[in-house]
């Protein structure tokens, strides 16, 4: 099969991957083998490909928001040919205290699809069969994979903060993740506030209903009941902070922030405020989600890429240069 490769240490610093041809992998016990219709672009694939995340493998096929075909390794509850969508968090032990309390995204010794297993930049991808999702027809590949990753974190987010129906809720930061969320808001009749650098995605957040709209540390006009975090950058998580009334929730969805600067406690977060961080997701979290996005025909914003172009599209997704997702189609 053809994939896109990391090795480290990388080759070409501004093209990190590489178009090669490698055996195509065999589904061990309880696993699955996906033939990729289509894999979504992560920011988290940047800090991956960028050193950002310690590197766990010499060589990674990257990518952890797969839309496939079964075509080895079927049950009877995922037989020959069931489209599944595969998301980052790969696998648990099982056994550790989290997953025996129900918190399986803080598990002890997870997987993670496209970091330390392969993933789904490639023609084919192997995957715990109990960690695939069957997808609902109404979302065809090219708009369901960017909700695998982008859009199941951004909906836990929405959890983590305890997002309730009819609140001000602000978005800080309108890629991929975020312009998933504002439609999953405007079903639970919220108002959305939304600060983001760059002209087209304000201009994308205004066409999708926001009732402000403003740049990335601008504060709306209003308090907020509820914030979340989509920049990895902390000066965002403080204009996020100063946005909230008392008693208000600030949501960060990072797997990697620079440093907040030094902030005000007496004015930002006294008064019962909260700021709470966003980690993986839960094959509950991804069940709720697509039972959502099915029954709001959530479609997401996408510019397509071949797989010969993984660079390219990364290269994307790191310079702002599309509104949305990013999504390779082998």
């Amino acid at each position: 099969m053809r994939a896109a490769i990391l090795t480290i240490p990388q080759p070409v610093r501004d093209r990190p991957l590489f178009l090669a041809d490698v055996a195509r992998p065999e589904p061990e016990p309880g696993q699955v083998l996906l033939k990729v219709r289509a894999c979504g672009v992560c920011r988290t694939d940047l800090h991956i490909v960028e050193g950002e995340l310690p590197p766990r493998r010499q060589q990674l096929i990257p990518g952890h928001q797969i839309v496939g075909d079964i075509v080895a390794g079927a049950t009877s509850e995922l037989p020959l040919g069931t489209r599944v969508g595969v998301s980052w968090l790969g696998g648990t032990d099982g056994t550790c205290w989290y997953c025996r309390s129900k918190m399986e995204n803080l598990c002890d010794a997870p997987t993670f699809t496209g970091y330390t297993v392969n993933g789904g930049y490639a023609e084919y991808a192997t995957a715990r069969a109990d960690f695939v999702f069957p997808l609902p027809p109404s979302l065809d590949d090219l708009h369901a994979a960017p909700l695998l990753c982008a859009g199941i974190i951004g909906f836990r987010s929405l959890r983590v903060a305890g997002v309730q129906q009819g609140e001000r809720v602000g978005l800080f930061g309108f890629g991929a993740s975020a312009h998933l969320a504002i439609e999953v808001l405007h079903a639970w009749m919220c108002d959305v506030y939304v600060s983001t650098r760059g002209e087209s995605h304000r201009r994308l957040a205004e066409e999708l209903g926001a009732k402000w709209v403003g740049a990335e540390t601008d504060e709306p006009p209003v308090e907020l009941d509820r914030a979340i975090t989509f920049a990895p950058a902390g000066d965002v998580v403080v204009a996020a902070l100063a946005s909230l009334r008392k008693g208000g929730v600030v949501a960060i969805n990072a797997i990697h922030l620079d440093r907040i600067p030094e902030f005000d406690y007496d004015r930002l977060l006294w008064g019962e405020r909260q700021l709470r961080s966003v980690a993986n997701m839960t094959r509950a979290d991804a069940r709720d989600f697509l039972q959502i996005a099915g029954d709001i025909n959530l479609h997401s914003q996408v510019t397509s890429f071949r797989l010969d172009q993984a660079n390219e599209a990364l290269a994307a997704l790191k310079s702002d240069a599309i509104d949305g997702a990013a999504v390779i189609v082998p």
